[in-house]
């Protein structure tokens, strides 16, 4: 079983049991998230329901483990015959979400 959500901008294919990392939130360890745009839900029989724009009374209830740090990027600013080079980087924060129940 799984479903698709949309939750700040972006879409998430999510099952139970799975850690997803979100856009960053002030949001302390332990405590439940409700994502309510549900757009899509498969059951594991291979039965869709597709929402229009999203499945009436469907929800995915998921438990937040902690804040942590992404990737680097890298950011590289580079102008030929200039003698200028500049080389920057971020590590953009993530909320990791651990998908407890999908219901709809």
């Amino acid at each position: 079983m799984y479903a698709i959500i949309a939750y700040g901008g972006h879409q998430y294919k999510v099952e139970e049991g799975q850690e997803v990392a979100i856009d960053f939130r002030e949001i302390s360890a332990g405590e439940k998230l409700t994502f309510d745009k549900v757009l899509a839900i498969s059951t594991g029989s291979g039965d869709l329901k597709l929402g229009t724009p999203t499945v009436a009374g469907a929800s995915v209830q998921a438990e937040v483990v902690g804040a942590e740090k992404g990737e680097k990027l890298v950011v590289q600013k580079f102008r030929r015959r200039k003698n200028s080079r500049r080389k920057t980087g971020h590590r953009s924060m993530h909320t990791r979400v651990k998908i407890s129940k999908i219901t709809g």
